[in-house]
């Protein structure tokens, strides 16, 4: 009996140490659901609204985040509502009236992704809450989408307004408040104008910086169409987006070194006329591109000569502006300098370039020579581009070939008279097998000219244009997954050109393939494409 109770006591030892475990502690499943609603005051969809507070009642914790750019209140009020709270958890949303609002009209506010629950997120999506101050509350809407003139893919929160068109003149984007507005928000191509009064508008698109629904032609995007629309309509609107080409503006030349100004400028400079002057009397000048990507000024090179200061005079067009800039005396002078912009590896597609950091003014042939891996010549031919500051050497290219460039002394002359020392490059070609061919037919043309490029990454890489042919073989391109873009070129003038609200031009068509193109090395590819 004795050994029965000791083995009895193990026993039950043993299964409260069992009990004692540690284990992980389950919250159970994962909160999924959105917050409802349990009421509003008033109610939502009231008419006859006459207050200046609203409060919405939920039953759970939520927060509300992002308020000033997701909710969408219209018509637009000219004082924007206190709601509380934001960033901290409350079971409700007060909404505090500041405007005055006007008779025998629906209002909407439309919360988009700001109301979420408190502790996973959940966001309570495209809430809205509707009222009117009249008797009845207008119900019927138009819907549309939103594309891009120039992009594949069309920008996150654009605004979609309506104007009365017995009102609206070309400034009133400029000015006035819409009567009604929506947003696509953050992840909507589409959109819905709802709660509309019977009626004919103007619609117009903006992707704003400001954020005032005022059209801003420095930084606005802008989408229009032309026509009046008559609401009720069962029609689907396509707004097409483009930035409009600013008008051009120089600004005043700044000293970079003791032969070099930089002038900054908005719009385009491609038709100006830039010249000096010292006492009355013109000075010869070189003026290029600014070295960096993107960057809206140009260099102006000016020759050794003393003066204590410089006149700039520029004109574009109607435009026409001088500045005078002190001339000091600085550390830096700029001297010939020369650098390869090719790499080791020159495709069949390219020519083999070098960038110089002053302008070039004679080439000298006879002292450069271009020879192949045998020692044997090759002829070759050079073109200077001033604005780019690059000089371009064209020449017959075999497969896996070296090439070695020699530039002997005093074969290139720059702007100060100054020659080079003796210069060596090489670079190598690779197999055609490397490459790859892709030959596009186009199907359904409707005009001409027209451009083809093939994109990578939205970056321009191969071009061709047409007066007549269809189809385009691109050679010995990179293998790579590429985007095929057209542009119908109704100006001629091998670029796209954007549009003009005050003119009432739409930019130029662009039609994108729907789908990346695979080039393989060693691959013909053939694909056609409907421009429908």
């Amino acid at each position: 009996m004795t050994n029965f109770k000791n083995i009895s006591i193990l026993l039950a030892s043993l299964l409260l140490i069992n009990c004692a475990k540690r284990t992980t502690i389950s919250g159970g499943d994962k909160d999924t659901i959105a917050p409802k609603i349990i009421n509003s005051l008033p109610k939502n969809f009231s008419t006859n609204f006459e207050g200046n507070e609203i409060k919405i009642t939920f039953d759970e914790l939520i927060k509300v985040k992002d308020i000033n750019k997701q909710l969408i209140i219209s018509p637009p009020m000219k004082k924007q509502p206190i709601i509380v709270p934001q960033g901290s958890a409350s079971k409700f949303i007060s909404i505090k009236i500041l405007d005055t609002l006007q008779p025998n009209t629906t209002y909407s506010f439309n919360f988009g992704q700001s109301i979420t629950d408190n502790n996973e997120g959940n966001p309570f999506s495209q809430f809205k809450y509707v009222f009117s101050t009249g008797n009845t509350l207008d119900s019927l809407s138009i819907v549309g989408k939103i594309k891009d003139a120039y992009n594949q893919k069309p920008d996150n929160f654009v605004s979609v307004m309506l104007y009365d068109a017995k009102t609206f003149t070309d400034s009133t984007v400029y000015k006035e408040n819409p009567l009604y507005i929506t947003n696509t928000l953050d992840s909507l191509k589409e959109f819905s104008l709802e709660n509309l009064k019977e009626g004919s508008y103007k619609i117009i698109a903006l992707k704003e910086k400001t954020n005032n629904n005022k059209f801003n032609t420095d930084t606005d995007k802008i989408g229009f169409i032309e026509s009046t629309i008559t609401i009720p309509s069962s029609e689907t609107i396509e707004l097409e987006l483009f930035q409009e080409k600013q008008a051009f503006k120089a600004e005043k030349p700044t000293q970079e070194s003791n032969n070099k100004l930089f002038m900054g400028f908005k719009g385009d400079i491609k038709n100006s006329t830039i010249t000096a002057s010292y006492g009355n009397k013109e000075i010869p000048i070189k003026v290029s591109k600014f070295p960096v990507k993107n960057k809206d000024s140009v260099q102006i090179f000016y020759p050794n000569i003393k003066m204590d200061s410089i006149q700039i005079s520029v004109s574009n067009g109607n435009y026409n502006k001088t500045f005078s800039s002190k001339l000091k005396t600085l550390k830096i002078t700029d001297s010939l300098k020369l650098e390869n912009k090719t790499e080791n590896v020159l495709a069949f597609r390219e020519s083999f370039k070098i960038k110089t950091n002053t302008p070039i003014l004679n080439i000298d042939e006879s002292k450069i020579s271009i020879k192949n891996k045998d020692s044997i010549p090759v002829k070759f031919s050079t073109k200077y581009v001033d604005f780019e500051q690059e000089i371009t050497f064209d020449f017959k290219k075999e497969e896996n070939q070296k090439y070695i460039l020699n530039i002997l002394p005093g074969a290139i002359k720059d702007f100060y008279e100054t020659t080079n020392d003796s210069l060596k490059y090489v670079c190598e070609t690779k197999q055609l097998a490397d490459y790859g061919n892709l030959k596009i037919n186009l199907i359904n043309v409707k005009r001409f000219p027209i451009i083809v490029e093939l994109l990578i990454k939205d970056e321009v890489v191969y071009k061709m244009n047409s007066n007549s042919l269809t189809s385009f073989y691109f050679e010995t391109i990179e293998p790579n997954l590429y985007t095929i873009r057209i542009i119908y070129d109704d100006n001629a003038n091998n670029e796209w050109d954007t549009g003009n609200y005050l003119a009432k031009k739409q930019a130029e068509q662009i039609i994108y393939f729907p789908k990346e193109i695979d080039v393989r090395a060693n691959w013909d590819v053939e694909q056609d494409f409907i421009l429908d």
